[in-house]
């Protein structure tokens, strides 16, 4: 006879048994999580303590001689709060100049090569030039000395730059100005044409007999980029005879797109193109205002056809250009 199916069913007899958890569940819930969140708040810690070095000039120092791979950030953050506002202090750190250069010093000793000893290289020389005080300028013409050809010489190079705008704002110079411009000048031969670019800018801002004349010579080199960057450090000393390349500078067509839309390459091509012009613009615009002449009527033509160019910068740079001449003119 079958039974009713009205008959009540016991609710505990529709679940399965409940066993206890195991070990291994318990070690998944709790333990693993718990690893995760320690290690973000290490990793929070060691950047927070990094971020903060600039309290202590000694503490970047103390970082810095470890033998570890993240120094390269307490160099990068060294720089950063040299460049910041409250940098001032650390910029006239005679001790911290020396201590710095003392540093690269070793770290270019120690043969140690790499992505990280590179950029622990790099960010020693920006750092260094930041400061306000000839004392970090040794190091520097070390590296520039060297003329290894690296991006080291190149930021050491670009470093030295820096270096003598912040002491001429500060109404200091260097110990010796033609020992730095002989190292630079020596570097002006190097077979890397970014080495060659970096001289050519540096020279224009050290200035002096010596300087112009690596500039003149730099201004026949192979490499476009490096005549430009000699022609402007010519244009910043007041020397005319950047109006030569200026000139070539000036020339320079934007590429016709046809109606199509321009692939990456070409856009990056636009955009040299656009800052070669209107440094080249700048260049002009350092002469009129060095010499108080009007440019050459040749070099007055380009600019004024550049008013008419599909870039809004360059049309707004050459009308800036044409308006100063115009006073000039009278």
């Amino acid at each position: 006879m079958a039974t009713s199916s009205n008959q009540p069913v016991n609710p505990d007899d529709s679940l399965p048994p409940v066993e206890p958890p195991s070990a291994a569940f318990l070690v998944q819930l709790f333990l693993v999580p718990g690893i995760i969140v320690a290690i973000i708040v290490c990793v929070w810690l060691a950047f927070h303590w990094l971020a903060h070095l600039g309290n202590d000039p000694q503490a970047y120092v103390r970082t810095l001689r470890r033998a570890n791979e993240g120094r390269w950030q307490a160099a990068l953050n060294l720089a950063n709060d040299l460049r910041g506002p409250n940098g001032s202090g650390l910029k006239a750190d005679v001790k911290l100049a020396s201590e710095l250069g003392s540093i690269l010093d070793d770290e270019v000793g120690s043969g140690r090569t790499g992505e990280q000893s590179e950029t622990l290289r790099l960010y020693l020389c920006r750092a260094l030039g930041e400061f306000t005080v000839p004392e970090a300028a040794p190091a520097l013409v070390r590296r520039v000395n060297e003329n290894n050809d690296d991006p080291t010489t190149q930021a050491a190079i670009e470093a030295l730059a820096v270096l003598a705008t912040n002491l001429q704002n500060a109404s200091r110079s260097f110990e010796d100005q033609d020992d730095v411009v002989v190292a630079v000048l020596a570097t002006t031969t190097s077979t890397s044409a970014r080495v060659r670019d970096a001289c050519g800018f540096t020279l224009g801002v050290l200035g002096g007999e010596k300087s112009i004349e690596g500039l003149l010579r730099l201004m026949g080199d192979s490499s476009t980029d490096v005549r430009s960057n000699a022609a402007l450090g010519l244009a910043r000393l007041g020397q005319t005879d950047a109006y030569e390349t200026l000139s070539e500078m000036l020339s320079l067509k934007d590429i016709s797109l046809d109606g199509k839309v321009p692939s990456d390459k070409i856009q990056s091509e636009r955009y040299k193109r656009a800052l070669v012009v209107v440094n080249a613009l700048r260049g002009v615009t350092m002469l009129v205002d060095a010499t108080s002449q009007a440019p050459p009527t040749d070099i007055v033509k380009l600019i004024k056809e550049l008013q008419q160019d599909p870039v809004a910068e360059i049309r707004s740079s050459a009308s800036a250009v044409i308006k100063k001449i115009n006073r000039i003119a009278g």
